[in-house]
């Protein structure tokens, strides 16, 4: 069969998926949650994340064309996401991201560096190219240009592809992390941040300033292109629309969900937390119209602080944050994303203890409103099935607390 034409095949497949009665409940159930509505049962999500190599190898794609090859690999996680069985919605067309070029070419003005290992999946770190004081001159501030021209060629190519299967659609959004805590850390270092921050606090508020800085330019530059699109339809954030549509119909960033972390910050006192991190992440994740907080981080000690930011309306509890101290501080009054321990889900060779866990903790969480989320998973380690174990457990379980 010619390339293009299993493709179509594909994503025929992919559109009947998307127009099913089961994807509406599936977005209907985000929706609800999301906007502290009652669903019918509490949304349930794994990403499989460094996974997929075992769920989908590359060797078991038959395109060889590599944009072609990349756009069948999507729709195979489609696939198999469907067969897993959990709330993933399925888009009913297909995204096209528009071109935005940055100067420099780096972001930053210096290259972020790392120090690899030989071994497939082995561990790497940083190699932090701000080493010294004079270093911080060389950081630049990022300009992004939109590129209608690449743009253009992106969605005639993708038309001509599958235009008449799936909808093309342009979409865009914010060209730079709004995260702050990811590149301070990869340009000055895990270890010397949290020296800095002691040793020599203005390095460090002089670092989150420049961060805070370039963040809030991008946004400006984003905006400004008047291209801006929805990021609501994603599971975790699939979400009625959000704000008011001005007259001429384009979107700024009320209309898009924000989100932020303080994961490089996890064992940073909730003070020091503060005043080098969310201080400086605030003025940005209020420019959106909703945000959420929270990644694999332990916010156990710094759930008032999160509670500061203006527009939250998901408090992300991670494993390592105290679930009972979570529903104490935000009840029902925001979204309660509930990630689960992903080695406790997939070393166990029974279910017992998933199963437990799970009970034990929708029991607490009844009356909040809820999202299940498993996340970073890095292996399956031989348990092939552990996805749609877990996923049947977790649905049935939100659907008997909901």
């Amino acid at each position: 069969m010619v390339e293009r034409d299993y493709i179509r095949e594909l994503a025929s497949q992919v559109a009947e998926l998307a127009a099913s009665q089961e994807n509406e409940l599936i977005q209907r159930r985000w929706r609800d949650v999301n906007a502290l509505r009652k669903p019918d049962r509490y949304p349930v999500f794994c990403r499989p994340a460094g996974s997929w190599n075992e769920l989908l190898p590359w060797e078991s794609l038959v395109c060889e064309d590599p944009w072609l090859r990349s756009i069948e690999y999507n729709f195979k996680m489609a696939f198999i996401k469907h067969d897993i069985g959990d709330d993933t919605p399925i888009e009913s067309c297909f995204s096209v991201g528009a071109v935005l070029d940055c100067d420099p070419p780096n972001v930053w003005g210096v290259d972020i560096g790392r120090h690899q290992v030989d071994v497939p999946g082995g561990a790497w770190a940083y190699d932090p190219p701000l080493k010294t004081v004079a270093d911080f001159d060389k950081l630049r501030m990022p300009r992004f240009t939109y590129n209608d021209a690449k743009t253009q060629e992106g969605l005639s190519r993708a038309q001509d592809l599958i235009g008449d299967i799936l909808p093309v659609k342009l979409t865009c959004g914010l060209s730079i992390g709004t995260n702050l805590c990811g590149p301070a850390m990869a340009l000055r270092g895990l270890e010397q941040i949290m020296l800095d921050m002691i040793a020599e606090p203005e390095l460090a508020h002089r670092l989150m300033s420049h961060f805070q800085g370039a963040v809030l330019s991008a946004m400006d530059q984003i905006e400004a292109t008047g291209l801006l699109t929805p990021n609501n339809t994603g599971p975790m954030h699939c979400s009625d629309p959000i704000g008011s549509q001005s007259p001429d119909g384009k979107l700024t960033l009320k209309n898009l969900w924000g989100g932020a972390d303080t994961q490089e910050f996890d064992q940073v006192s909730p003070a020091m937390w503060k005043e080098f991190l969310l201080d400086y992440q605030i003025p940005i994740l209020e420019r959106f119209g909703l945000t959420s907080y929270g990644c694999c981080d332990n916010l156990t000690h710094k759930i008032d602080g999160v509670l500061t930011i203006p527009n939250l309306r998901v408090f992300v509890s991670s494993a390592w944050t105290d679930l009972d101290k979570v529903i104490e501080r935000v009840g029902d009054r925001y979204t309660i994303m509930w990630r689960q321990k992903a080695t406790d889900v997939v070393f166990p060779d029974d279910t017992t203890s998933i199963r437990r866990h799970l009970e034990e903790g929708l029991k607490k969480l009844k009356g909040c409103y809820v999202q299940i989320v498993l996340r970073e998973l890095q292996t399956l380690a031989g348990h092939m099935n552990r996805l749609h174990e877990w996923t049947r457990m977790a649905k049935e379980l939100a659907a008997k607390y909901a």
